[in-house]
């Protein structure tokens, strides 16, 4: 009899805030511990301090499953980033600045200030594994640090 249980992988995506400033936050992700790309995202902001600003404020740091599924406003399969507490419709996408954020995590190269380029590459690169690892079976996972 084996004692070796059949676990369940799970894709775990990393995203590390490395700039905070007073209008959009430049982080960078991993994919199982391995660098990505570079995240932008709205302000952060301390919610049990503050008040959310609609379409201005990043997510609260903590972890969220990832799906898949169609987005009425960009016409196509995304990555949804569920449970986010004050927050609906997350979603991981291409955007070259902070006001193409609306709370969601935008992917890309962070080769101007303040700012992505080469976004739709990296998200339709991210979109590929994401769904390659929910087609085998596994769970997607993205953890938000400060």
């Amino acid at each position: 009899m084996s004692l070796n249980k059949e676990r369940k992988r799970a894709m775990k995506i990393t995203v590390d805030r490395l700039w905070k400033k007073e209008t959009y936050t430049i982080g960078k992700m991993a994919i199982d511990g391995e660098y990505f790309c570079n995240t932008l995202e709205d302000k952060v902001r301390d919610l049990t301090k503050e008040s959310k600003v609609f379409g201005r404020t990043a997510i609260p740091v903590g972890t969220y499953r990832v799906t898949m599924t169609y987005s009425p406003k960009f016409k196509r399969v995304m990555p949804l980033v569920n449970g986010v507490p004050q927050f609906e419709a997350i979603r991981i996408h291409p955007g070259n600045k902070a006001e193409d954020t609306e709370g969601c995590i935008l992917v890309g190269e962070n080769t101007v200030i303040g700012g992505l380029t080469n976004s739709r590459k990296w998200s339709d690169k991210l979109n590929k594994r994401i769904q390659d690892a929910l087609a085998g079976k596994e769970d997607v996972l993205i953890t938000i640090k400060d």
